[in-house]
């Protein structure tokens, strides 16, 4: 009922009779912002910006009839000192998800399903419901955590590379935390010797809670399609890092004269040098993307005119789409013409 006036009242304090002297049953029911916000000890500086709580003194006093199994009510205060609120979205007590949802979610999941369609799910299921989506990821992470038991993450991840067969290797900064870690499905070792004319080797970086470069090797089938060969968490982006990795991807190849042809990368030194020790006969290219990339952004810079710039991009396309090598020469002198007005940008490309 008080959902549909417009306020949430939780159980402020209980007891329960249990025949000890000063023991008796009740609860004090009181309004969700009633107290006043109470800051941690070690917080130097708040971290909460706002708080629901604004010492609101509804209260309500609950205790059982003696002689019966009903219960008499007693209103301490039934005044609020806040505007009753319009919609009860983000109010987390009427938000709370019932042990049946909590057990779909779990179960949801195990199936991968993303957290935006769980919550569709539930709000078809419940059109009254208050649920958001900072709820889902909650009951997601506690029953992550009741999975893991009392292991870290690390000795989580650990054991299931064991428990699934990966191919792992790490490194040990001391005793008790993981320098680097490379890890590859077992499955992926035959398609890789058996596909290994060309790689493509390239590091995404801040995308993970741990801030850690995540160091990705893809492969090339000569259908075209790509597929994920390793990958590996480096503590820097130091050549000894990168070296240690392209060490453990050496180690896929069942045969040592089979090792791969071609590698693929952007203008990352510390992964050129790298390649240089470990795959010294392997050929490396730099990525079409990247360059074009870097063309476009140098483009905006010398080529003022926006009529001008398209004319310039559209003979670059045509140029690094070349069909042979006896047709790039024709494609050049062309692309050069187009440049001519901007010889700067002519030297930065060539």
């Amino acid at each position: 009922m008080t959902h549909d006036i417009g306020f949430i009242v939780v159980i402020m304090r209980s007891d329960i009779n249990t025949g000890v002297r000063g023991r008796a049953s009740f609860l004090l029911i009181a309004c969700e912002r009633s107290g006043k916000y109470k800051p941690k000890k070690n917080d130097l500086v708040r971290s909460c910006t706002s708080s629901r709580k604004c010492g609101c003194p509804f209260k309500l006093c609950v205790k059982p009839v003696l002689g019966g199994e009903r219960w008499m009510v007693k209103l301490i205060c039934g005044i609020h000192n806040h505007e009753i609120t319009k919609s009860l979205v983000d109010h987390p007590y009427a938000g709370r998800l019932t042990k049946d949802e909590k057990i779909v979610v779990a179960d949801m999941t195990k199936s991968m399903v993303k957290p935006k369609n769980i919550l569709l799910m539930l709000k078809e299921h419940n059109a009254n419901s208050y649920t958001t989506i900072k709820q889902i990821y909650n009951v997601r992470h506690a029953y992550r955590s009741s999975i893991r038991g009392s292991n870290t993450e690390m000795q989580q991840c650990m054991m299931l590379f064991d428990r699934d067969q990966y191919i792992h290797w790490h490194r040990m900064k001391d005793d008790n935390v993981v320098r680097d870690l490379f890890w590859s499905h077992p499955n992926v070792v035959k398609l890789t010797n058996s596909c290994n004319l060309v790689f493509l080797i390239d590091s995404t970086y801040k995308t993970n809670r741990y801030k850690l470069s995540l160091f990705d090797i893809v492969g090339v089938k000569p259908t075209g399609m790509t597929f994920s060969v390793a990958f590996a968490y480096l503590e820097g982006e130091r050549l000894n890092n990168v070296v240690w990795a392209l060490q453990g991807f050496q180690g896929l190849f069942m045969k040592v004269d089979a090792l791969l042809g071609v590698i693929v990368t952007d203008r990352d030194l510390s992964l050129m040098n790298a390649k240089k020790i470990v795959f010294l006969d392997a050929t490396n290219l730099l990525c079409w993307f990247h360059i074009d990339k870097n063309v476009k952004a140098k483009c905006k810079i010398l080529v003022a005119q926006k009529n001008a710039w398209d004319y310039v991009m559209e003979a670059w396309g045509i140029l690094v789409d070349c069909p042979c090598e006896n047709s790039f020469d024709e494609y050049l002198k062309n692309f050069e013409m187009v440049c001519s007005p901007w010889p700067m940008f002519v030297d930065y490309v060539c």
